[in-house]
């Protein structure tokens, strides 16, 4: 009995410092294993990887490399830790990864159709003494869906307020929501963030609140996803605003000249949301003459007169509100003739301004010409009686000149 106590206290502390063997062994393994993907020069063995970013759906390539090898063959994991390649061979059904290439010294692999799934860290392994290993973090991208705007159920009357909400769901890492009109970006409310259940995905949700003009009527308001799986620009909806306002009116004559014993008539136009559909025509200085005809819109004069000369006013109602404008009608003799554009008086006006301008500095430099010349037939004028000996024979020389005098001399033998 002595003897077998003695036995097993000599076995339990074998079996001990076995264990603490294996212990240190397999410390010292997933030591040297658990290994970034940062370059080790000191050791070509150290296989070398670097991390991706790919979106749902997108394919996604794995690369791994090492320096040197002694014959011992590359090999990548899933998150799961399972086996994808061992060098050239498939360990793992799914048609979704794809050998590129494998020799002694590099491996690369293909997953196509990515899901959010995928997401996570990858490992290559070289099954040297001791095992070394690489990581490569693949970051997949969610998505986000084609924004959704509510608050555009109603129209809104002018000088009114209008909320708008815009939701895009399904984006990993949260999207950013952004407000424009037309071109021109707007601020809206701090965006939501909200997690998906079931899914590591997020929900972003944007508020804008509007006090509308009738300027905003037909505007258009977008909301635009900003997110780095959205590969060209940004997905954006875009909604018309419509906005409630009374009308605003104008008349239109048929003419600006209108001629008596003539046709007529003037239209009222009003320009609201909505359109006004009920007009009023009046006369500010009594009735409406009795040759004159109102159909909705329009004014007619079956044959207009002198008499019919006066201001009318056309009231225009579109559920929302009335507005009102006043015409100056000034009926002409049937002898009058209109002129084709009134922009020919301005360019008459022009032509006549710069002729006389012309004919004015014409007038001046003549005067200025004759002026210097009158001087000079003076002073001519003059010297012919400077020399003279006596009064007759400085007549003598202003009436000649002193170009004659010495041919008129005369000698007496």
């Amino acid at each position: 009995m002595s003897g077998m106590r003695a036995r097993q206290s000599m076995t339990f502390p074998a079996l001990q410092r076995a264990a603490l063997r294996a212990l240190a062994a397999l410390t010292m393994i997933l030591a040297t294993s658990v290994r970034s993907n940062f370059v080790f020069d000191d050791d070509p063995f150290q296989p070398v990887t670097q991390d991706e970013t790919v979106a749902v759906g997108g394919v996604v390539t794995l690369t791994c490399n090492v320096k040197e090898n002694d014959n011992s063959s590359l090999q990548w994991s899933n998150t799961a830790q399972q086996t994808l390649y061992f060098g050239e061979k498939r360990a793992l059904r799914d048609n979704r990864i794809q050998l590129v290439k494998s020799t002694g010294t590099e491996l690369i692999i293909t997953i196509s159709d990515v899901q959010l799934s995928d997401d996570g860290e990858y490992t290559c392994s070289i099954f040297t003494m001791p095992v070394r290993t690489a990581r490569a973090t693949v970051t997949v991208l969610g998505v986000p869906g084609k924004p959704v705007i509510t608050g555009f159920e109603d129209a809104v009357q002018e000088g009114g307020k209008v909320t708008l909400t815009c939701t895009s769901s399904g984006s990993k890492p949260p999207a950013k929501l952004h407000w424009y009109r037309d071109q021109e970006e707007i601020q809206g409310r701090p965006d939501v963030v909200e997690s998906n259940p079931d899914e590591p995905t997020y929900t972003v949700t944007s508020e804008l609140t509007l006090t509308v003009t009738r300027n905003d009527n037909n505007a258009l308001i977008a909301c635009a996803v900003d997110h780095p799986s959205i590969a060209n620009g940004d997905k954006r909806t875009e909604r018309p605003l419509s906005v409630l306002f009374s009308p605003s009116v104008s008349i239109q004559p048929e003419s600006d000249l209108p001629r008596e014993g003539e046709k007529f008539f003037l239209q009222c136009v009003g320009n609201g949301n909505p359109e006004p559909t009920a007009f009023v025509w009046r006369r500010k200085d009594g009735e409406l003459p009795p040759m004159t005809k109102v159909d909705d819109a329009f004014l007619h004069f079956e044959s207009l007169n002198k008499s019919d000369n006066g201001v009318y006013e056309c009231q225009a109602d579109n559920g929302i509100g009335m507005g009102d404008v006043t015409h100056t009608l000034l009926v002409q003799d049937p002898t009058v003739m209109s002129t084709p554009l009134g922009v020919d008086h301005a360019v008459i006006g022009g032509v006549v301004a710069v002729i006389v301008f012309i004919m004015l500095c014409l007038l001046i430099v003549l005067g200025r010409y004759l002026i210097r010349h009158k001087g000079t037939y003076l002073t001519h004028e003059a010297k012919g009686s400077d020399d003279a000996p006596d009064a007759d024979t400085a007549i003598i020389n202003a009436e000649g000149g002193h170009s004659g005098m010495d041919d008129k001399k005369e000698y007496f033998i």
